[in-house]
């Protein structure tokens, strides 16, 4: 398998293959809209913003599996992080990223870029760097904010 053969769910019932973002740069995250890192969305729109004409694109995944920080829907989420922050990267439905539920997509990046301790996702905004060819070329913990990102991705493009 590989990642471009992994489908997802957008907020609106859309699913559809991560295949539509060959040959662009990935930064996919999981997310929640009631976090102490809630203001990294604003950080990972201006990288949106910045890059998105280069072929860069954000992906954002709700989760309620820590702290049970995204408790609505993901379409809830959607509208607070476009209220709240201005949002206008890919949103997707509420998913979970450890676990037996785990969505597809998690697992496929947590099984080609295991954490310091473990594969599993520790909390909300962990961050996979995907280059154009579809491999995982990094993960970041959550403590790591967008800007400082921003160099592996000019790298990238």
């Amino acid at each position: 398998m590989h990642l471009y053969d992994i489908e997802v769910t957008k907020t609106d019932g859309l699913t559809y293959p991560l295949a539509q973002y060959k040959g662009d740069v990935l930064l996919i995250v999981n997310t929640a809209s009631e976090c102490g890192f809630t203001s990294q969305f604003g950080g990972l729109q201006a990288l949106y913003e910045a890059y998105h004409n280069q072929g860069f694109t954000v992906l954002g995944f709700p989760c309620n599996q820590f702290g049970k920080q995204e408790p609505g829907s993901g379409q809830e989420a959607e509208t607070n992080c476009k209220l709240n922050y201005g949002v206008t990267f890919p949103m997707h439905e509420k998913i979970d990223v450890n676990g037996e539920d785990a969505h597809p997509l998690f697992k496929y990046l947590k099984s080609h870029q295991s954490g310091l301790f473990s594969e599993n996702i520790k909390w909300n905004f962990t961050k996979f760097l995907v280059d154009r060819n579809g491999n995982i070329v990094h993960r970041y913990s959550p403590q790591k904010p967008p800007e400082k990102i921003k160099d592996a991705i000019e790298q990238l493009l």
